[in-house]
């Protein structure tokens, strides 16, 4: 597996698990996960508050706790700032939504802390205080940001202390908005339009990694592209680089991800150990700059 530098600050596998359906499995296949996983080279698994209202962290938990020396192996990344309804920042909701996830963990730090989405009512100057109490108490090593655009984040870095090294992004073969803009400069057309305030650009200048989320879905919550009639065009180029290569269609979906210089890290979110081991091959090939803009092109993107 290739490894990255977070923020140039934290080392990590380029392919992450994320455990947001970990509380719809059990124990039993979490464990297994967490093994296969390992067994592939990954080592962030990342985890929110808000994933089964906190049972996909208790469930990890219970999977250290069957495991001693397995958290030394790990690099534990937790989100808060949604609650049922509303969006919370505030000082007090996230040192208490780190003691609640430090509990349910069963650990005494977590590796990496982001905020999970922008908030309207966001208070730097409170964000700053609860980051520093705990920096301070060891609770928390890193911190990073989720969906966040370039603005806000400098908002929130002229408060804080700590560094930023990680922002959260949707990225995909038919999300593509963090390409788009910089693809069609000085084009007025949809594809020309910026989206995203520049944060691609702005998250490679700053040394903030990119973490790659929902890569095969389409929209938020619709659905997979992969093998849906929606896009046929895009599955049969995927499908005839993944039979060229000897891989499956989720690695080469993985694979143009990873072939971004920005060396973003992909979260996927598979609760199935066989289709997770056939998604780490994307890790073994890389993909020419012809194979990944027929890629960007089947989606659907001009070029100007």
């Amino acid at each position: 597996m290739q490894r990255i530098l977070l923020g140039n600050e934290v080392s990590s596998a380029s392919i992450a698990l994320g455990c947001m359906r970990m509380a719809g499995v059990g124990l039993k296949q979490a464990e297994l996960m967490v093994r296969t996983a390992l067994e592939e080279g990954i080592d962030l698994f990342d985890h929110a508050d808000i994933y089964g209202r906190g049972e996909s962290e208790s469930i990890f938990g219970e999977v250290l706790q069957r495991n001693p020396g397995l958290r030394e192996r790990l690099v534990i990344q937790d989100k808060c700032g949604i609650r049922q309804g509303f969006y919370d920042s505030s000082a007090e909701h996230i040192l208490a939504s780190v003691e609640q996830s430090l509990k349910r963990l069963g650990v005494e730090t977590i590796d990496i802390l982001l905020l999970h989405r922008p908030d309207a009512l966001l208070e730097p100057e409170e964000v700053a205080e609860a980051f520093a109490a705990l920096h301070q108490a060891g609770k928390v090593r890193y911190f990073g940001v989720s969906n966040f655009n370039m603005g806000q984040i400098e908002l929130l870095k002229k408060y804080v202390d700590q560094k930023l090294i990680v922002n959260q992004l949707q990225f995909s073969l038919v999300h593509t908005a963090l390409v788009d803009s910089g693809i069609n400069v000085n084009i007025r057309s949809d594809h020309g339009r910026d989206y995203t305030g520049h944060t691609l650009d702005y998250c490679r200048l700053h040394d903030l990694t990119i973490q790659a989320w929902s890569p095969f879905q389409y929209g938020m919550i619709e659905g997979v592209f992969l093998e849906n009639p929606k896009y046929e065009v895009l599955n049969g180029q995927i499908r005839l680089l993944a039979d060229q290569k000897g891989v499956t269609d989720s690695a080469i979906a993985v694979a143009w991800i990873m072939r971004h210089p920005a060396k973003m890290q992909t979260i996927v979110g598979t609760m199935n150990e066989n289709r997770l081991r056939d998604i780490c091959a994307a890790a073994r090939i890389t993909l020419t700059r012809q194979e990944w803009y027929s890629l960007y092109l089947a989606a659907g993107n001009p070029l100007p």
